[in-house]
């Protein structure tokens, strides 16, 4: 089938710190850049005092300057409780509220307050808008990457926040998964492979076996709240208690010294993977600017607990899978924490061979996704996922007992069937309450949902047969079923998580995505109109105070008066006429520019022929 045929369907990682979107082509998978080139679109979202709404790049800008509105690693929110998120909220600088008719958190922006899933939405939002003008059409399909530990409620947050963005989410793939794909091990030697997966909010590893073009995710292992942000985390530690004398509560450090620590932690980071020192100085209000160093060995000792936690999941994995680390085939590292030199020699240590590292780890798997993307849309047809449940699934049973129907590491799609009676005599209704997790009682797992099975004939204890059965579809979309035999009486559920966002919730913010539409254009061009003036303002003030610009008293002066114009329609909100302007002062500024070089040539050619 033709590339003019097929849908147009891209694969997306939706990331923790940045976010990109690729396609297959016909030259193969390719990430889809934006007019500058650039790839990624840091997963930052920023909200201004006048509704503004701004996200990538240009709100990664404005941590410093608006913290407490400017949300970052929002993933690591996506489908959470606050009891999930207990000492993980502590050191954000904008404010996590729990939800009235949920458990899910909110993001308190001002008087408002924003699921994670909205936030997200923003996200994808640009991501799709990237593709669109790489790709020059609409886009409205997607398969989007989640950790393979993301349980059903992420899984259910990422397909909310897409549909919210207008998307439509084919398929939700696990990150390990797409990064197999985009080393292209299905078309080399069979075997068992390992993908480690360390991104900035999240850590997991997938044991996969690809047999004739055929993944099979045999086990997984991870942990939603161990990643690259925890490194950074151990940085900052040590510059609160600078800052504060040891007192580093959360309370004692504003929040705009909290983002500049932040960035300036993961700068550090950063660079102590390919230096042995790195340095910095920060002015967090004091008499003189904080002054810090930390080489490569201490930070490695200070993230070493959390690297071993890594590897006691790689461990766990493979022995779930029922493998030696020896069995291993290939190893594949994802995610920008890869790049630290101790991670990469820790997990050549765990599994005795040099880990694949040739492809851009923050661009490996939306490279991934696209080729998912690729099958889905009518590509490759000789390519097969077979993904796994990461947690068991199960109903209560009497005195909360958790009986798993779908073992961990079961794989997608599956069916699972068991027989259940009644415990109470002449019961006509049963109610059947649907849990994830690993533990024996579901006090400790995660409750997904519930639905009642009424119409049961009244009968002694123990005689009613109640068949239940539970089907994951290949997206990983739960349907429970329960049907009393002697009866036919029969209910069911397609499970949409408790704390997730309702149905109505979704349709909700689409329908009110699609209101605002027009409106929520007009706010991003003013805005990048706004951008653009204050670039030109800057760049030409700064030249007009050089003295030695040979610009004359009447080039100074009108373009004094332009200048102001602009700075005038920036405080404004005409479009049109700030457009307008932007355009004719960029004409005029390269107009005067191209003068001025051809005179500063002439002069230089002039001064070297009076010296000759």
């Amino acid at each position: 089938m033709s590339n003019e045929t097929r849908d147009v369907v891209i694969g997306i990682d939706l990331g923790t710190t940045n976010s990109l979107a690729a396609i297959v082509g016909k030259d193969g998978p390719r990430v889809l850049t934006d007019s500058q080139g650039a790839a990624l679109i840091p997963s930052v979202v920023s909200f201004l005092d006048g509704g503004e709404v701004i996200v990538g790049a240009e709100a990664r800008a404005l941590s410093i300057s608006n913290p407490e509105r400017t949300v970052h690693s929002v993933k690591r929110l996506m489908g959470r409780g606050m009891a999930d998120l207990a000492g993980e909220v502590d050191r954000l600088p904008y404010t996590v509220v729990e939800s009235d008719n949920s458990k899910l958190v909110r993001i308190a922006i001002g008087d408002k307050s924003i699921t994670p899933q909205e936030i997200s939405a923003l996200i994808l939002g640009r991501v799709r808008e990237q593709a669109e003008a790489a790709l020059g059409c609409t886009v409205e399909k997607a398969v989007i990457t989640v950790p393979a530990y993301f349980d059903d409620a992420q899984r259910q947050a990422t397909r909310d926040a897409a549909k919210i963005a207008g998307l439509t989410a084919l398929r939700i793939v696990n990150e390990p998964t797409a990064a197999a794909l985009a080393y292209g091990l299905d078309t080399s030697r069979e075997g068992n492979v390992v993908v480690y997966d360390l991104g900035g909010g999240t850590f997991d590893v997938s044991v996969l076996k690809i047999t004739q073009g055929v993944f099979k995710v045999v086990a997984t292992a991870g942990d939603t709240h161990l990643g690259g942000d925890d490194f950074d985390r151990t940085i900052m530690e040590e510059i609160f208690a600078l800052i504060t004398g040891g007192d580093n509560r959360p309370g004692k450090v504003p929040a705009e010294a909290l983002q500049q620590v932040r960035l300036s932690a993961e700068a550090m980071k950063k660079e102590l993977s390919s230096a042995e020192n790195a340095m910095l100085e920060i002015d967090v209000g004091g008499e003189q600017p904080l002054h810090y160093e930390l080489d490569r060995a201490r930070f490695e000792a200070m993230i070493a607990p959390s690297v071993e936690l890594t590897l006691k999941c790689c461990r766990a994995a493979l022995a779930d899978a029922g493998l030696q680390a020896g069995d291993v085939d290939e190893v594949v590292l994802v995610g920008g924490s890869t790049r630290i030199p101790m991670v990469r020699r820790r997990c050549a240590e765990l599994f005795d061979r040099e880990p694949h590292t040739e492809l851009d780890p923050d661009r490996v798997v939306a490279l991934g996704a696209a080729i998912q993307a690729d099958v889905l849309a009518g590509g490759n047809k000789d390519l097969l996922l077979l993904d796994v449940i990461p947690l068991a699934l199960g109903i209560e049973t009497v005195g909360g007992g958790f009986a798993k129907l779908v073992t961990r590491n079961s794989t997608v799609p599956c069916r699972a069937t068991e027989m259940f009676s009644t415990s109470v005599d002449n019961q006509t209704g049963i109610d059947v309450n649907v849990f994830q997790g690993e533990r024996e009682m579901v006090a400790d797992c995660r409750h997904l949902g519930s639905f009642k099975l009424s119409g049961v004939p009244p009968m002694p204890a123990g005689l009613p047969r109640v068949e239940v059965t539970f089907l994951v579809d290949a997206d990983g979309v739960l349907t429970v079923t329960a049907r009393e035999q002697r009866s036919g009486q029969e209910a069911s559920i397609d499970v949409v998580p408790s704390h997730g966002l309702t149905r109505d919730e979704v349709r909700s913010m689409v329908k009110e995505s699609i209101v605002h539409a027009h409106e929520d254009f007009a706010n991003r061009e003013l805005v990048e109109l706004r951008n653009k003036a204050n670039n030109l303002v800057y760049g030409t003030t700064r030249v007009l105070d050089m003295p030695e610009m040979p610009f004359t008293d009447e080039q100074r002066t009108d373009l004094n008066a332009d200048i102001q114009n602009l700075k005038k329609l920036v405080g404004g909100d005409d479009i049109e006429a700030l457009k307008a302007a932007c355009d004719a002062f960029g004409e005029k500024t390269q107009a005067l520019a191209d003068n001025v070089i051809g005179e500063a040539i002439k002069a230089e050619l002039s001064k070297g022929m009076t010296q000759a």
